[in-house]
């Protein structure tokens, strides 16, 4: 079983495409992880970089950077916190817009689940209303099967300056840091976070993310299979969140 994995984006070496597009693979197959895979991708300054999504699904939350999102014919805007879906077999190309490289958050989801397939979609986070978790936390949701996402579940974390108790999740997830300072706890390992940290973390493993900073910490995430990021259990197998009625459903499958 693959273990909890902290790899620090920037320490990674990228590879450039003929098009100039850098790609840092975070976790995933590099890192034994097959359920999902991570990266990081820059489009230069002024420039566009195409790709074909094939038979998996993926996501892409935009860090920096401005430009445009053309994906099978239709053109949309992007900026920072702006995120979208890409369904299998579209096709799309990135293209900055400067004045500095369009940087964000691929992650590739292998082996979809069957179904319907919706065309891709585009959000912009602050649209997307705030909803509760455990320990005061909060998220945001960027895709989802409500969206066309038919595998996985893509969101934003809100991290307040507490400790968590353990706990665990029945999904496998992918987690970037968009910034804050912490600690991500399992089993023997407390290995230090801070902005451009990713995580791969399986699921049913005993963790906790801890927020050492001064103020609240955010990361990006998406997890496998689809459903509520507020489903989390305590060691015993608790439900660790209880919410309204119809997140406790969530929480129980």
């Amino acid at each position: 079983m693959p273990a909890v994995t902290v790899v620090r984006a920037a320490e990674v070496e990228p590879l450039v495409r003929n098009d100039g597009l850098r790609v840092r693979r975070t976790v995933g197959s590099v890192t034994g992880f097959a359920p999902l895979e991570q990266a990081i991708v820059e489009c230069p300054i002024d420039a566009g970089a195409s790709a074909s999504v094939g038979d998996v699904e993926q996501t892409l939350f935009v860090l920096s950077g401005r430009g445009t999102l053309e994906v099978d014919g239709d053109v949309h805007e992007l900026a920072p916190e702006v995120g979208a879906y890409l369904p299998p077999h579209s096709r799309y190309e990135l293209r900055s817009a400067g004045p500095e490289p369009l940087t964000a958050v691929l992650v590739t989801v292998p082996e979809p689940v069957s179904g319907p397939q919706a065309g891709p979609s585009v959000r912009r986070l602050s649209d997307q209303d705030p909803e509760q978790a455990t320990a005061q936390r909060e998220f945001r949701i960027v895709a989802d099967p409500g969206c066309g996402l038919r595998s996985a579940t893509h969101f934003v974390g809100y991290i307040p300056t507490q400790r968590a108790p353990d706990h665990f999740h029945t999904y496998d997830e992918v987690i970037y840091v968009l910034d804050g300072e912490g600690v991500m706890h399992a089993g023997e390992l407390s290995e230090p976070l801070s902005a451009g940290s990713c995580i791969q973390l399986p699921a049913r493993t005993v963790h906790c993310l801890e927020n050492t900073g001064d103020g609240p910490m955010r990361v990006v995430a998406v997890f496998r299979p689809a459903g509520s990021p507020a489903a989390a259990f305590y060691p015993d197998g608790t439900p660790a969140y209880t919410g309204p009625p119809d997140e406790q459903q969530d929480n129980e499958t």
